[in-house]
């Protein structure tokens, strides 16, 4: 699984680009496996803070809680090899897997 982790973080990062008078954050929990990126106005705030992308491993699976992007997070993991079916797009009204607990 720590392959599909370092893909995943490595896919949810590229969208910590910037742009025009935004901030983007790169965010990651290690331990619980939730990468983002947040984006904030800068450098005058004029909105709130928001989710770029959310995305978490839930065993196999990648499931992906936000994407808010025009280039979704979903085709870059597919373009990383990750099969379709091991994504779940939970924005999107997909059901999302429970854990498995030892």
């Amino acid at each position: 699984m720590a392959d599909l982790a370092a893909i995943l973080k490595k896919a949810v990062s590229w969208y910590a680009a910037g742009g025009a008078n935004v901030k983007t954050f790169a965010v990651s929990n290690e331990e619980q496996q939730v990468y983002a990126v947040l984006v904030v106005d800068s450098p005058i705030r004029k909105q709130e803070a928001g989710i770029v992308v959310l995305a978490r491993l839930v065993n196999d699976k990648i499931i992906i809680e936000e994407d808010t992007t025009d280039r979704p997070l979903v085709n870059a993991l597919i373009e990383a090899g990750i099969p379709r079916e091991q994504i779940v797009l939970a924005y999107a009204g997909d059901s999302i897997p429970e854990p498995h607990t030892s």
